[in-house]
């Protein structure tokens, strides 16, 4: 009696090891890190601190910052340097900074707003990626990838453009110089879609590098 009391314990211990364990390998939410980004999505700084606080930021950076307030709401952080969201809209976080980053592809703007999604580029795909925009940030171990521009439109743009790239519909040259043709469309207010939203779907949990321990 004692033996199959003691056996049913085991498995049922077991058995809930194995679904911890499951729910830790499975979608976005259930991973540590996500759960605290969910619970600082939910929290927002007051939009008159806000204000305050970038009332002497670079003119760019500021006209950033209040365009994503006007979409998305007074951010989640907020410091001296930078405003940060989480969890906004199609967005994994995006980040308006005060410290301007000169760029001259497609012309000359200043880098200012960061915004990630969930996606692993495959490693052989890096260099390409590299040359196509040098905005266009690639990390292997959080499986993100992120563009950074002075407009949201400008972001969607590079995103979309780089995913064609490692999914094999466009060249690296090929797709400079359709960002370039859709920039100029966006900014002469003509039809660029691309411009517009994120024209495939972001990943969701197992994005992260594949990596392995050496066994050392």
């Amino acid at each position: 009696m004692f033996k199959s009391i003691l056996s049913c314990v085991l498995c049922a211990a077991a058995a809930g090891c194995m679904d911890q364990d499951n729910g830790m390998r499975g979608t976005n939410e259930s991973r540590p890190d996500d759960r605290m980004m969910n619970k600082m999505s939910s929290q927002r700084v007051d939009r008159d601190r806000v204000e305050q606080m970038i009332a002497n930021w670079p003119q760019h950076s500021k006209m950033a910052a209040m365009e994503m307030m006007q979409k998305y709401g007074p951010p989640n952080e907020a410091t001296a340097s930078h405003l940060m969201w989480w969890n906004n809209g199609p967005w994994k976080w995006t980040k308006v900074s005060s410290m301007e980053i000169p760029h001259d592809f497609p012309m000359h703007h200043p880098d200012l707003l960061e915004q990630a999604i969930d996606y692993r580029v495959p490693p052989d795909m890096f260099d390409d990626l590299a040359m196509y925009d040098g905005s266009v940030i690639c990390e292997r171990t959080k499986g993100e990838i992120s563009a950074r521009c002075d407009k949201e439109g400008a972001n969607f743009l590079a995103l979309n453009l780089a995913n064609e790239i490692v999914t094999g519909k466009r060249s690296v040259n090929d797709a400079r110089t359709e960002y370039a043709r859709q920039i100029k469309a966006m900014m002469a207010k003509q039809p660029a879609p691309l411009t517009e939203r994120l024209m495939f779907s972001p990943m969701k949990g197992n994005s992260g590098d594949p990596d392995r321990p050496a066994g050392m």
